[in-house]
């Protein structure tokens, strides 16, 4: 920590999309087949039951906003990892905090795993055992840009 941590600056210095972000599924606008009142993914998210998904479409479409909001709404830890900048490495790691979490706490960690697309083989098969044995949840975006 360093003077400037708090001085607010930032705020202020995030994109407008990200400071308009809905932060529950009552301020979510769109894809209300998915999150209307009474849908399954709603009923989910609300009793903290929601097991491992994938949130796929265009970029803009509420992906990234959605896994936010299963963050903040369900009991469990949250980790995000980035297919492109993450390794071997760094999903290790996030299985064994996930791990020691559910060990410790009796808590589950969701892991949200941004453009998973990117994932090489050994990325993905670093990952596939901890989901095969119920260690966490996974959300997974994955953007699809077509030129």
């Amino acid at each position: 920590m360093d003077l400037f941590d708090l001085n607010g600056n930032e705020e202020g210095a995030k994109p407008l999309a990200e400071r308009m972000r809905a932060n529950n599924l009552n301020e979510f606008i769109g894809q209300k087949h998915i999150v209307s009142d009474g849908s399954l993914l709603r009923r989910a998210i609300a009793t903290d039951r929601l097991g491992s998904c994938i949130f796929w479409g265009p970029p803009g479409t509420g992906k990234t906003t959605l896994a936010n909001i299963v963050a903040a709404t369900t009991h469990g830890d949250f980790i995000k990892l980035n297919a492109v900048q993450s390794g071997v490495a760094d999903v290790k790691r996030a299985v064994e905090t996930a791990r020691s979490n559910l060990k410790m706490y009796g808590r589950r960690t969701y892991l949200m795993l941004d453009e998973c697309h990117r994932f090489n083989k050994t990325q993905s098969d670093s990952l596939l055992p901890a989901i095969e044995v119920g260690i966490y949840s996974v959300h997974a975006k994955l953007h699809l840009c077509i030129a």
